[in-house]
């Protein structure tokens, strides 16, 4: 070769080298793009084509009685769901999954095609499954069916403490009871994983970024064994005696423990609210509804005598032959015949109004407003349970010439039956006012308990107890249905007339009660029982509630394995006696008034001044109709009002107490339930 020619050569090959150059130097400037100085946004966008962020559901914690038993758990369950746009026929799977799912078939084929042609990618089908289901639609191993692990929660005893447990909404977030109060503590912390997805979005592979954490598990006072009972005993005691609603609390007097709480009526929380389910089946009656107690409040007057006079359970009381006149008004005895200068004891046994009165003249105002205080009425036991009432104890400025008599025989006041329970149990322990105790251990860890107040002398509280066990073994006593089958009790009953807002007329149904505790001499349980809206003698505490107290207290003693001090039967004659007593006949306050005087608004002495009236007949604003409003439009009404008020759930109000068109009374709230 000629050097023109290799030169031409030389030049050509300088050229092909410097294009292969230029290009080998093209590609490495484009692979430094690609993977150093856009490497995260391809990387992003890799992952987001090939990974998706899957949120972990983390289980609800669990609820125990204090034995260990299940009361609610939440159990996984899948969810099914489709992409539109991969589905190979909409008519096949219309079919198919209506089937299988037992859905309504025309329906589901329009959501299928209305996410079709809108664009949609997601469609949830059904959530939350039954496994038969789920397994049916496994087996058929079609790739356009998605599913997803969620959990239901689950209360294994149905409606057994289901005012106290309360229930959850779709999202398993507390609408009520514990669900609600302890809802951030039961619900845990959802977790998240990275899934490696292929090109039909089906996981390959996956990795935890994020691990849930299980909401604590939580363990309960309530002995189901116990509240079964109690449940059983209060519904039936409701529907003997025609009443309309009912609650009860047993309580060990010496922790505050609460063993049972229930509440007529009430519901299963597996189920959502049924068509003409009672307004009153969801709340708890035992926390959230105050009521007049009537009788059983003379135990309080009696123990303020014998810690602030000179009285003592022998001492005499005039009871002025069954009436007293005092400001214009006479009160009777509840009887047929009154009595005499008698005991205090018997007093109380007997449940003598005049008496009371006489007693709380005594004690005087201040004293006993003082009393009630450190007894704890008229503010809340701070129990973990949502819109508990702090009952109603007027300020003493605000009382009347004679609310010192009303107040002595359990008007004027409103309390609860967490309340009763409550200032039972001082007489049971020794003169200490427990705090009501419902939580006992949170994921395993003891819930310490808080220290009790001194609210009687040690000596006080055992002449009570004394006085209270003539209640039930007295053959003149109120209480005679509450003597227990081989254990000692005592305890006290009441029925107070309820007052209507309408007529302004006491009416002929009562607030029937019983208080008490046993076994005397060490007692071990204490309970309170209400039966609502009763008639007639009938529903009478002594003859609808003290009946409860006895098989319930029978069936907690027996649990608690406590030793019997009594005989196991009652011997001939003392069943016989117990028989032939007339009803109970002692416990009305109000007897012989209808329609009620009006409060006076000034302050008066502490000298002479009783008369059976009530709260109940002052005025105040009417309440409004919440129902079917938001929360925001409720506080805001409220607000503008002036109506203190309790809300409770979320959504749209669904119920309220008091009604619409009721006054509301000094110191009383409108308690408002949200649902979805």
């Amino acid at each position: 070769m000629d050097p023109h020619e290799r030169s031409h050569a030389n030049r050509r090959l300088a050229w092909l080298a410097g294009i292969i150059l230029l290009w080998a130097f093209a590609i490495f400037g484009n692979l430094i793009h690609l993977q150093v100085i856009r490497h995260e946004a391809y990387l992003r966008l890799a992952r987001n084509q090939q990974q998706r962020v899957v949120e972990i559901p983390a289980p609800r914690g669990s609820i125990f009685d204090r034995n260990g038993q299940p009361l609610a758990m939440s159990v996984p369950m899948a969810s099914i769901s489709v992409n539109p746009q991969h589905l190979p026929d909409l008519d096949v799977a219309a079919d198919i999954l209506s089937r299988i799912l037992e859905i309504d078939r025309i329906a589901l084929y329009g959501r299928l095609r209305n996410a079709r042609d809108t664009g949609r990618g997601f469609l949830s089908v059904k959530r939350r499954i039954p496994p038969e289901q789920a397994e049916s639609l496994r087996s058929l191993r079609l790739e356009w069916i998605q599913f997803n692990q969620e959990s239901q929660r689950h209360y294994p005893n149905g409606t057994l403490a289901a005012n106290v447990i309360g229930s959850v909404d779709h999202e398993e977030h507390g609408n009520n009871g514990l669900e609600a109060a302890l809802d951030d503590e039961l619900a845990g912390h959802a977790g998240t994983a990275h899934m490696l997805t292929d090109v039909k979005r089906r996981g390959i592979d996956s990795r935890l970024a994020t691990e849930p954490h299980v909401g604590s598990a939580i363990t309960l006072s309530i002995d189901s064994r116990v509240q079964f009972v109690a449940e059983k005993e209060l519904a039936r005691a409701v529907q003997e005696h025609s009443a309309k609603t009912g609650s009860l609390v047993a309580m060990n007097p010496n922790t505050g423990e609460i063993l049972a709480m229930a509440s007529y009526p009430t519901y299963d929380p597996n189920k959502p609210p049924a068509p003409g389910e009672p307004v009153q089946a969801r709340f708890n009656n035992s926390v959230s509804v105050p009521f007049e107690p009537g009788s059983v409040f003379k135990v309080i007057t009696l123990a303020a005598a014998l810690e602030t006079t000179d009285l003592r359970p022998e001492s005499l009381i005039n009871c002025g032959r069954g009436a007293i006149t005092l400001f214009g008004r006479t009160v009777h005895e509840a009887s047929n015949h009154g009595y005499g200068t008698i005991p205090m004891s018997l007093v109380l046994a007997k449940s003598s109004n005049v008496g009371a009165i006489q007693i709380g003249m005594r004690v005087g105002q201040e004293r006993m407003y003082e009393y009630l205080r450190k007894f704890g009425f008229g503010r809340r036991t701070g129990i973990p349970l949502p819109a508990e009432s702090p009952g109603m104890v007027r300020r003493l400025s605000v009382w009347g010439k004679t609310s010192l008599g009303s107040v002595s025989m359990g008007h004027e006041v409103g309390t609860t039956a967490l309340q009763l329970a409550r200032a039972c149990a001082v007489m049971a322990n020794g003169g200490l006012l427990v705090k009501p105790r419902i939580l006992l251990k949170r994921d395993g860890v003891p819930v310490p308990p808080d220290p009790p107040e001194r609210v009687i002398r040690p000596e006080t509280a055992i002449a009570m107890r004394q006085m209270m066990e003539g209640v039930v073994v007295n053959p003149a006593g109120t209480g005679r249905r509450a003597r227990l089958n081989g254990y000692t009790s005592g305890g006290k009953t009441g029925s107070a007339q309820i007052f209507d807002f309408a007529t302004k007329r006491y009416t002929a149904t009562y607030n029937g009660s019983f208080i008490g505790f046993a076994p005397v001499t060490n007692p071990a349980i204490v309970i309170a029982v209400t039966v609502n809206g009763t008639r007639g003698t009938r529903g009478f505490g002594g003859v609808s509630a003290a009946p409860v107290f006895k098989l319930v207290a029978e069936e907690a003693l027996r649990v608690l394995d406590i030793p019997k001090d009594l005989p196991e039967e009652l011997p001939e004659n003392e069943r016989k006696d117990q028989k032939a007593q007339p009803e109970e006949a002692n416990d009305l306050p109000v007897a012989g008034l209808g329609e009620a005087p009006v409060l006076e608004e000034t302050p008066q002495g502490t000298g002479n001044g009783a008369e059976v009236v009530t709260a109940a007949v002052q005025t105040g604003p009417k309440v409004p109709n919440f129902q079917g409003m938001t929360m925001r439009a409720v506080l805001a009404e409220a607000s503008q009002m002036g109506l203190p008020v309790l809300v409770d759930g979320s959504g749209l109000a669904r119920v309220q107490q008091p009604p619409p068109g009721a006054v509301l009374q000094s110191g009383e709230r409108v308690r408002v339930r949200f649902a979805r």
